[in-house]
């Protein structure tokens, strides 16, 4: 992409197929935090990161060629992206977080994103951003009043900890870093096929997943006997599944695809949506309780995105009136 169009698409709206890969990518990861919980019941955090990354690298990466570029982008990603913000948020998932809470808590990612563009890319966020943005903090302040305003130490408030918490925000920042290098990638590797690179860079987490679980997993030997394999509940199983076609083959492709032709901090806050899916999924699939103070941060959080996605179209036509 050229510089002209790279500021072009900077303040120009999606255009409305963008706007549908966005839904799509919101729903798939909305829906991944429940396929976490499920896969957890029976998988250590390393376990599943390794089965994920495994499930999202066979058979497509006998398929499909490598994409063209530097190998460090696909190593960097695949480092930042899978073990470490899986690794991170894994982790906190199984320590104390819930699935709801964790869909929100992973969005700070828009804040590091535009801190890192800001740092690294010098991308400048727009008026209608800053203020989504604002919008977006106050949505996960009600967020963060259910865990210590009154009643913060029963429901679901009890069933977070600081350290699933911080584990969480560390996953969030490791997400922002995994957007950087995306846009890195295209600046150096302009057109990159972003399937194959999302394809290739699932390679990367397998061994270091697999590594870790030797090293602490105090059960990880049992993986080695195939009766082990044949008790994992179908439902894990298709959580695994889930969790490497869906949300990383597919949600990642079309996110990368995104991060390809708009600058992150375009692409990055489409996924304030995620908590709005991951919270319901969670109330639904996991009986987990949405407070009062939820329902006000997911308001804010809506208002937030229509004001990402909708600013732009006005602040043109706006723009274009007084021309």
């Amino acid at each position: 992409m050229s510089g002209a169009a790279q500021a072009a698409s900077a303040t120009s709206p999606l255009r409305a197929r963008d706007l549908l890969a966005a839904l799509v990518v919101v729903i798939l990861w909305g829906v991944n935090f429940v396929a976490m919980k499920w896969g957890l019941r029976s998988f250590s955090p390393f376990q599943l990161g390794a089965a994920r990354y495994l499930c999202a690298a066979l058979p497509l990466v006998l398929l499909v060629r490598p994409p063209r570029m530097h190998w460090r982008w696909v190593l960097l990603f695949g480092l930042f992206q899978g073990v470490g913000q899986f690794g991170f948020l894994f982790m906190g998932l199984k320590v104390g977080m819930t699935a709801g809470l964790a869909s929100v808590l992973l969005q700070t990612q828009v804040f590091f994103t535009a801190l890192l563009g800001f740092a690294l890319l010098r991308e400048r966020p727009g008026l209608p951003l800053r203020v989504g943005m604002g919008l977006a903090a106050l949505g996960l302040v009600c967020f963060a009043m259910n865990y210590v305003g009154p009643g913060s130490g029963v429901g679901v408030a009890a069933a977070t900890t600081l350290v699933g918490l911080l584990l969480t925000l560390c996953g969030a920042a490791m997400w922002a870093s995994s957007n950087i290098v995306a846009r890195l990638a295209q600046q150096h590797s302009p057109g990159f096929d972003p399937l194959a690179f999302v394809i290739w860079s699932s390679l990367v987490p397998v061994l270091p997943f697999m590594a870790l679980s030797a090293l602490f997993d105090p059960d990880a030997a049992r993986w080695l006997q195939w009766q082990t394999l044949a008790n994992v509940p179908l439902l894990s199983w298709a959580a695994v599944a889930y969790l490497g076609w869906a949300a990383t083959i597919v949600g990642y492709a079309l996110w990368t695809n995104l991060l390809q032709r708009y600058p992150a901090n375009r692409v990055a806050p489409f996924s304030l949506a995620v908590p709005v899916v991951g919270l319901t999924a969670g109330w639904l699939l996991l009986d987990e309780g949405v407070a009062p103070w939820q329902w006000a941060g997911i308001a804010l959080v809506v208002a937030a995105l229509a004001c990402v996605v909708l600013g732009p179209r006005l602040q043109a036509k706006m723009a274009g009136s007084a021309g």
